[in-house]
């Protein structure tokens, strides 16, 4: 793949070919859950970070350790508890007393993929510690910037917040990760196969089906993907709807409208295409927009959902359509 070229026909579908063996790969340990593959993969190819919130024991580990085991990559895993300290995450200079200078000893961020587990356990202090890391993909100790490894990924995973021992994320943070996912409970059929083949399903039995260089020689080429200019407007107005809902308090951020235009061209290229569609947009809306929106006091009282507002929000944008059109909202 020379991603210095247009994209070509031949370059989109070996890109799908490939994404489709990893997603096959990772299925294998991940039951069941396709769509929730699809979009953590859309996530790896669009240099985002994924947070996965739900309750324990339902894969949201296994999900991330089978990524890392299927691109060949190094992977750390950090256990986020009220006690860990930000050195602890990003690393620490210690002084050698042998060479009589000052050695920095990278922390477990130092991996193409890292694993957050219960990240909402830990203090807001050490939450922090991943900011920058996430978005500049390097790391400040002592005044001296180290990168990390490239691709990089975070796959985060929280507690819902009404459990007890968690501190909510700030917005700052939850804005970084480019979607946030639900694992879900399996449906019955799954979790008997589950039980049947438990022992024989793990991460660490996984073969690589690419490496890591191929990874960022897709990354590359998710960025090649046509976005036409109607589909940028299509994106803001998605964005401004959220902003201008009466149940909203604040709404999508411009980094926010970025995240779904990245997402949505690495989508593009899974599902085949060099070029992205409205439903695109629509169907990454959920994942990409819903927790970078705060409801209003009012909102919250009456019971209303971040994802009944978005999909209220989505409804109200009209969808532009190949004519140049606008087709009538809620189409």
């Amino acid at each position: 793949m020379n991603t210095h070229e247009p994209l070509t026909p031949q370059h989109v579908q070996g890109f799908a070919s490939l994404a489709a063996r990893i997603a096959d790969n990772i299925n294998s340990v991940v039951l069941g859950k396709p769509h929730v593959v699809r979009l953590a993969l859309t996530a790896l190819f669009a240099q985002g970070h994924v947070l996965l919130e739900d309750v324990p024991g339902v894969g949201k580990t296994t999900l991330a350790r089978a990524i890392a085991a299927t691109v060949h990559g190094q992977w750390r895993r950090i256990q986020f508890t009220p006690d860990l300290l930000p050195a602890d995450v990003s690393g620490v200079t210690i002084f050698n007393q042998a060479s009589r200078g000052f050695e920095f000893h990278p922390g477990p961020v130092f991996a193409n993929i890292v694993i957050a587990d219960e990240i909402n356990r830990a203090s807001p202090k050490t939450q922090s510690a991943l900011l920058e890391v996430m978005e500049e993909r390097n790391v400040t100790v002592d005044g001296v910037r180290h990168p990390v490894p490239r691709p990089f990924l975070v796959v985060a995973t929280q507690n819902p917040v009404e459990m007890d021992g968690t501190y909510r994320l700030p917005e700052a943070q939850l804005d970084r990760f480019l979607v946030k996912l639900s694992v879900g409970y399996p449906d019955e059929l799954v979790e008997i196969e589950v039980l049947r083949g438990a022992p024989l399903r793990s991460p660490e039995a996984l073969e690589p089906v690419t490496d890591t260089a191929t990874v960022g020689e897709m990354v590359r080429m998710a960025q090649q993907v046509h976005i036409a200019d109607p589909l940028y407007a299509y994106a803001v107005r998605l964005a401004s709807a959220t902003r201008n809902h009466p149940q909203v308090r604040v709404g999508v951020s411009p980094r926010g409208v970025i995240a779904l235009t990245r997402a949505a061209c690495a989508y593009a290229l899974i599902d085949g295409r060099g070029w992205i569609m409205p439903e695109d947009l629509k169907t990454l809306a959920e994942p990409v927009f819903a927790h970078r929106i705060l409801l209003s006091p009012d909102a919250q009282v009456r019971g209303v959902t971040t994802i009944e507002v978005l999909h209220e929000a989505v409804a109200s944008v009209p969808v532009p359509l190949p004519s140049g059109q606008l087709a009538p909202a809620g189409t």
